[in-house]
């Protein structure tokens, strides 16, 4: 088969209504940032589209394209990636293209037919599941008493999920032969701090013990109370400030959920330090880099109020995650969730690995730094770390 005729035939399977789902992986060049991509259909406003996430080594990116622009987008895909993994209704199909772009096509029938699931109009498939009732929900009143989510409660139901997947993605990186140290930093009201008890004690049956910690007296009484009367015997919450907590030396999990400014900073430093297997920040208020900032070339865009506050907020994140990756973490900036239902988006995911960076690693870091003019406080709480 020749590469033309690749792009042909794979466009018509994968646009004629029986795709169910693939991957295209493994990059010509190593070099290449996009280490793979993942397809689904979607409906979107009653036309089929399909769904491209690109996988790079720390964003995950999506996007929705239409039947008629797919061809394209995978000529573009295919002169970079050798492979292809499809599966259709009725069919797997599994594709190797050569250096030479010589075609190499794979067709096993399937066993039994499987079920096209276009998930934009189809009941989410949430880990906790939206009518069955669940006495955390029930109690913090996001839940009618027999599992039905109130209406003004939907964004926050779908939030809960969302960090219930990254908790479940990370079940591999965490301890199997001992108790689980959890702190959960500015947990608020703690919808999600419950959530994550409830998840990984209750309907994983790990030993954990949960901490979390808030500022305000009056909330962490409230959170106490409701632990208490769902016999959540391994969570408790104490009134305290992320930089005056000395009470652990070693965590296995540290989460901080919109904790303002350098406070994520002070977070995510007590976490490596303690050598927390796994880290989850959505981060907040990042107003340290807009005062910083003195870089003319980017005068264009940064002479706009609006502007320079959501590049200082990128800027800033992008150097949180770049910090963990030279020191020992597999670390992703991705979409916590959508902006529609808040502007605090993006979570830090990171795993310690003990990943040893690349010699340039720490050179490409300080070449951006320095281009910003910008004084991280996360460099200065890992400076010893930074310095081996």
């Amino acid at each position: 088969m020749q590469f033309e005729e690749l792009l042909t035939k794979l466009t018509e399977q994968l646009t004629n209504g029986t795709f169910v789902g693939g991957t295209i992986s493994q990059p010509r060049m190593k070099s290449d940032e996009l280490k793979r991509v993942r397809l689904k259909p979607v409906e979107l406003r009653g036309a089929l589209h399909i769904q491209f996430e690109y996988q790079y080594e720390r964003v995950l990116n999506h996007e929705n394209i239409a039947i008629e622009n797919v061809y394209g987008e995978l000529d573009n895909l295919l002169n970079r990636f050798r492979q292809v993994h499809a599966e259709f209704t009725n069919e797997t199909v599994h594709v190797q293209i050569s250096k030479k772009f010589k075609v190499m096509w794979k067709g096993k029938k399937a066993t039994s037919t499987k079920e096209v699931d276009l998930s934009h109009n189809r009941k989410k498939n949430y880990l906790l599941d939206e009518e069955t009732p669940y006495p955390f929900l029930v109690r913090l009143g996001v839940q009618t008493p027999d599992g039905k989510v109130r209406n003004q409660h939907q964004d926050k139901f779908r939030q809960i999920n969302r960090f219930v997947e990254f908790i479940d993605d990370s079940l591999a990186y965490l301890p199997k032969d001992k108790t689980i140290r959890i702190l959960d930093f500015g947990s608020g009201k703690s919808y999600l701090t419950f959530a994550l008890y409830h998840y990984l004690h209750i309907e994983k049956g790990l030993d954990i013990k949960v901490t979390g910690l808030d500022l305000k007296k009056e909330v962490i009484e409230e959170c106490s109370a409701i632990a208490k009367d769902l016999n959540y015997e391994n969570l408790e919450f104490l009134v305290g400030d992320i930089n005056d907590y000395n009470d652990e030396t070693a965590v296995d999990m540290v989460v901080t959920l919109h904790a303002c400014d350098v406070a994520t900073d002070m977070a995510l430093g007590r976490a490596v330090k303690w050598g927390a297997k796994v880290i989850l920040s959505v981060p907040c208020c990042q107003h340290e880099l807009a005062s910083q900032i003195d870089t003319p070339a980017l005068d264009v865009m940064l002479q706009h109020g609006l502007i320079k506050e959501r590049f200082s907020s990128l800027a800033t994140d992008s150097i949180r995650a770049e910090l963990l990756s030279l020191v020992g973490y597999e670390t992703q900036l991705l979409e916590f969730i959508d902006m529609e239902h808040t502007p605090k988006n993006v979570l830090i995911r990171a795993y310690h690995t003990d990943r040893k960076p690349a010699t340039d690693e720490f050179t490409h870091y300080e070449a951006f730094r320095d281009m910003l003019q910008a004084k991280p406080f996360l460099e200065k709480e890992l400076k010893e770390l930074l310095n081996k």
